[in-house]
């Protein structure tokens, strides 16, 4: 049998992995930083947790397990009565925002409101794999339940800004507010069609404006109603011009103007707290497509000029009440994901990241033999002890062969103790990048390791 993978998923080797853990550590810390706790939830979920949370287009893409047991018999032998349920009664979760929602209701008696929460787990998506699109990839999230302060998502945004300054990626943070986009839906009279509305302008810079109006006219909105909407497509300028020309459009909706007045709040509060700080874009076109956002809409793409990404790298909002659904009514959160794996492609691409050699292993010992093993293990044992990342090569192979071991491996230092040094109770080392050699004690080799 010739070995494979689904499409859409990878194995990471250990060079892979520790840049994929320096991105997740950077994320982390600064999680833990702004007061975030950590918690893990299920791989799989109910499908009654998961289904109509995120669209039409989303449910398409929910991965569904097959039950196992008397169904399978009953399915081989094609019998007309299985229901769906019989079939498929669980999913693999689609994102992190549903199952943290459903968490605060299960758990809501031990929990501290408001409660930070981040999570750091695989998600999955029956997609069309392509460039920056897996349909296995992790998503580090971080949010905030059971407070509607716009304190939070001015939160959210330098989270955002402080994780891509560490990791040296030029971004730029777009921000919309459903509020705004539940007033143009109102303005051009067509407030039952505002999921309709929001999905179509979603596709905005894939697209183009012909066919976002294509699917518009698809979904049954009227030619007068799409004119109407067309200034807005063409929206350009600063912050403040865009807010100026939505007030304009939007003042006889209510709705319109409390998005328009929380936009501005957060616009406020941001430059308040630092002059110099970059603030997001106003972008009408972001909705992002999730059927739970009540207020700010969050997405950030790289910029950097190096990078041939597109797809957004992060990206989040605020609900109202997603918690409703699993019963626990009025309770706010908002909350930011970031994509790791696009990250690490981006990174990958613009190579970002900084340099690991010497990052695990610090030093090999040579395996001269059984005697000069024994001897070096308990060096070995010594270092660990100290926190020093060390390795016995287990065989007595040729000197060629551990040597090009530790060099494939990029560690640092080679040991070498034969039976002379053993006598004199010194350790040969060789820096492998220099090439240099010297002979030292146990004391002056912790000094060079650390």
């Amino acid at each position: 049998m010739k070995p494979g993978i689904p499409k859409g998923t990878r194995d990471f080797s250990p060079a892979e992995m520790i840049r994929r853990n320096h991105v997740f550590d950077v994320i982390k810390v600064v999680f833990r930083k702004f007061g975030f706790e950590e918690i893990e939830t299920p791989s799989m979920e109910n499908l009654s947790t998961l289904e109509g949370k995120y669209g039409e287009e989303g449910d398409k893409l929910l991965f569904r397990i097959l039950n196992s047991g008397p169904v399978i018999d009953q399915i081989r032998e094609k019998q007309d009565s299985i229901r769906q349920s019989d079939i498929t009664e669980k999913g693999l979760r689609y994102d992190l925002t549903v199952p943290f929602a459903r968490y605060v209701v299960m758990h809501q008696n031990e929990i501290t409101f408001p409660f930070r929460r981040y999570q750091i787990q695989p998600v999955w998506r029956a997609d069309r794999p392509q460039k920056g699109r897996y349909r296995e990839f992790y998503q580090c999230d971080a949010d905030v339940i059971g407070s509607t302060s716009l304190f939070n998502e001015v939160e959210l945004i330098r989270i955002i800004d402080e994780v891509f300054r560490t990791l040296i990626i030029g971004i730029t943070i777009k921000l919309n507010n459903r509020k705004i986009l539940a007033g143009i839906a109102e303005v051009i009279e067509a407030p039952d069609k505002l999921i309709d509305i929001t999905v179509a302008l979603d596709k905005l810079d894939k697209i183009g404006q012909d066919k976002v109006n294509e699917e518009l006219i698809s979904k049954g909105i009227s030619q007068k109603a799409i004119d109407k909407i067309q200034p807005l497509l063409l929206l350009h300028g600063s912050n403040a011009e865009k807010l100026e020309a939505l007030k304009k459009f939007l003042q006889g909706s209510q709705i319109g103007m409390k998005g328009i007045e929380e936009m501005e709040l957060i616009f406020n509060i941001l430059k308040k707290i630092d002059p110099d700080f970059k603030l997001p874009e106003l972008d009408i076109s972001l909705a992002r497509g999730l059927n739970y956002y009540t207020g700010a809409i969050i997405e950030v793409k790289t910029h950097d000029k190096r990078s041939s990404f597109t797809s957004s790298i992060c990206g989040g909002g605020r609900y109202d009440d997603l918690t409703g659904i699993f019963g626990l009514p009025n309770v706010s959160g908002v909350g930011i994901s970031f994509g790791a794996d696009r990250i690490c492609d981006v990174l990958d691409e613009v190579n970002g990241y900084p340099d690991f050699s010497g990052g695990t292993t610090r030093i090999l010992f040579v395996n001269f033999g059984m005697d000069e093993a024994m001897h070096c293990l308990r060096i070995v044992n010594q270092l660990r002890d100290d926190g020093i990342a060390a390795e016995l090569y287990p065989d007595a192979a040729k000197m060629k062969k551990q040597m090009s071991y530790a060099d494939a491996k990029k560690i640092p230092y080679v040991a070498l103790i034969g039976m002379d040094e053993m006598t004199r109770g010194e350790i040969a080392i060789k820096n492998m990048k220099s090439g240099e050699q010297s002979i030292v004690s146990l004391n002056e080799l912790l000094h060079i390791l650390k």
